[in-house]
């Protein structure tokens, strides 16, 4: 959940104390870790106004925001997409699949579903539920000559990987490259099954 630079606040609040905020100072006070519709509030002396709401966190770490209902509104919509929509689509393929005695599914998972190395919690736990659905169609198709993969990459360069700051386009995996990758996965007979493919732009431990 990666936040747009129009989305980011003009003065961000840490921690309790004064600030002054458009040259006006003001008491502030956050409820570090509130699951409520009120965990920020803030006081003008000059005009005897307080203001309560909600703490805005960039990125999301879902652990921490205020408002329980919109949080699990944004995780319905990750799991709707990563998870549901790869099950449902296996689902309705498999028995076509079973009949050919040679049918493939290849998710495309991500890193994330190996390993966590940022704070946006949903996404990762969708791509290890992934990883799970990939291994769990591959043990229910195997006898019937259905492999199954999970192409887990780095950062990819597509749209999704455009706002980042943390790697250079040109550094990221190309699309063609992942493609074929995927395009061998599928050509592999029966006899030389792969599970997970993780495949990485820079170096990390392990992946």
């Amino acid at each position: 959940m990666d936040a747009s630079d129009a989305l980011r606040a003009d003065a961000p609040v840490e921690r309790s104390g004064p600030m002054t905020i458009a040259g006006r100072l003001l008491s502030l006070r956050v409820a570090a870790n509130a699951v409520t519709d009120a965990d920020l509030w803030l006081y003008d002396e000059a005009t005897s106004v307080a203001v309560i709401g909600d703490l805005v966190t960039l990125p999301a770490p879902f652990f921490e925001t205020a408002c329980p209902a919109r949080w699990q509104g944004a995780l319905d919509e990750v799991w709707a997409v990563n998870c549901k929509a790869p099950l449902n689509m296996i689902r309705c393929a498999l028995p076509h699949l079973e009949a050919s005695c040679s049918g493939r599914v290849v998710n495309v998972a991500s890193l994330s579903g190996k390993r966590v190395a940022n704070d946006h919690v949903a996404y990762s736990m969708s791509k290890f539920a992934v990883l799970a659905l990939t291994h769990s169609t591959r043990r229910i198709g195997w006898d019937k000559g259905v492999r199954a993969t999970a192409i887990c990459p780095s950062f990819v360069r597509t749209d999704m990987t455009a706002s980042t700051d943390k790697i250079a386009p040109e550094d990221m995996i190309d699309p063609a490259d992942l493609a074929e990758l995927v395009a061998t996965v599928i050509a592999l007979p029966n006899t030389a099954s792969i599970s997970e493919l993780l495949v990485n732009c820079r170096l990390e431990a392990m992946v």
